[in-house]
């Protein structure tokens, strides 16, 4: 009788511990985990690594890498961070996930990388980050940053204050990517470029199958060629909201974008959405076969040329807010039906 006794403690004692674990569980199902050090901030989604905002001393601008789809797939590429095998070595600037812009003030944020030769920086831009203001867990995870964009001589351009958002659940993961950006010192033109905005460059099983070796130049005519490389396991395809598929995605004008594809016998959707409120909506698909997934609100006449240039002007102090969401799914195809219902979500939210 005692020993039953000892038991049914046990248990009674045992069980509210149980009931507060599961429940803090459910209630912190995104984790940040700052490590200083190592430049980054790991995010967590139900105990598993979804992605990390990295802030290396040595490249030049933050991004987000690696990211994973929740089946724990990885679908961003490895290089130039972690090159894998048979992935493709263009474009070093594309890495993970990242938010600049190709012209502003003349200067280029987007194409700069380690190889860029240091007689022609000054051309070139780069993003640092100035400190982390706040990580926050829960049901959603929130990281607030501040970075200056800095041309090479050290005058700071834009202040720019991110704040992410971070969510998701047993099948898809969502980030929402709030900037905004403020001219600190001085008049500010962000001009019409190709080469923007919200990005992401996915792993191989994700581009579009293709024989051809392409050459694609930047807008000071820099030429990249794109070799053509074997198609075994590439299984990439866009479809837009205006229903076009494929190479047509390019250049045109979206509330979102779809890249869906097969990769460790699962299918994946991964997913960009504009929002209203921003500046040129709805953006241009920067959409290419080879990897490349963007939307810019900020390029109009580079996309189209029969449209007439278009710039963005701050004067100094002044600010503009861009609004953008990520989402991707592991397990079925992301739907048109659910991508509308996410728009409209996404753009009633902010």
């Amino acid at each position: 009788m005692i020993l039953i006794m000892r038991r049914y403690c046990f248990i009674v004692l045992l069980f509210p511990a149980i009931l507060l674990k599961a429940q803090s569980l459910k209630e912190n199902e995104v984790r940040l985990v700052r490590a200083d050090g190592k430049h980054k901030v790991d995010i967590y989604i139900n105990g598993s690594l979804f992605t990390s905002y990295q802030y290396p001393l040595n490249i030049e601008k933050p991004f987000l890498f690696p990211v994973y789809a929740p089946n724990g797939s990885v679908i961003t590429r490895g290089y130039p961070v972690e090159p894998r095998k048979g992935e493709r070595v263009d474009h070093p600037h594309h890495i993970g996930i990242w938010f600049n812009h190709g012209d502003v003030n003349g200067i280029d944020f987007w194409n700069n990388s380690s190889a860029i030769p240091p007689e022609k920086k000054d051309l070139y831009g780069h993003i640092v980050l100035k400190k982390i203001v706040k990580t926050v867990n829960g049901s959603k995870g929130i990281l607030e940053v501040v970075s200056d964009w800095y041309d090479n001589k050290g005058n700071i351009l834009l202040t720019e204050n991110t704040r992410y958002v971070f969510s998701g659940d047993e099948d898809s993961r969502t980030i929402d990517h709030i900037s905004t950006l403020t001219a600190t010192d001085r008049k500010v033109i962000i001009s019409d470029c190709k080469e923007g905005l919200f990005a992401i460059r996915v792993d191989r099983a994700f581009e579009m199958p293709s024989n051809e070796s392409l050459i694609f130049t930047d807008d000071k005519g820099n030429p990249t060629t794109v070799k053509a490389t074997d198609n075994t396991g590439v299984t990439g395809i866009y479809t837009s909201s205006q229903g076009l598929k494929g190479d047509a995605v390019w250049g045109t004008r979206n509330n979102w974008v779809i890249l869906s594809g097969l990769k460790d016998n699962d299918t994946i959707s991964i997913a960009l959405f504009d929002n209203p409120e921003n500046p040129g909506y709805p953006a241009y698909a920067h959409a290419r076969g080879y990897g490349l997934f963007s939307i810019n609100n900020f390029g109009q006449n580079s996309y189209d040329p029969k449209q007439e240039k278009r710039s963005y002007k701050l004067e100094k102090g002044q600010s503009v807010t861009l609004y953008h969401r990520f989402y991707v799914q592991s397990g079925s195809e992301l739907t048109t039906e659910k991508a509308n219902k996410i728009f409209k979500e996404f753009s009633k939210e902010y």
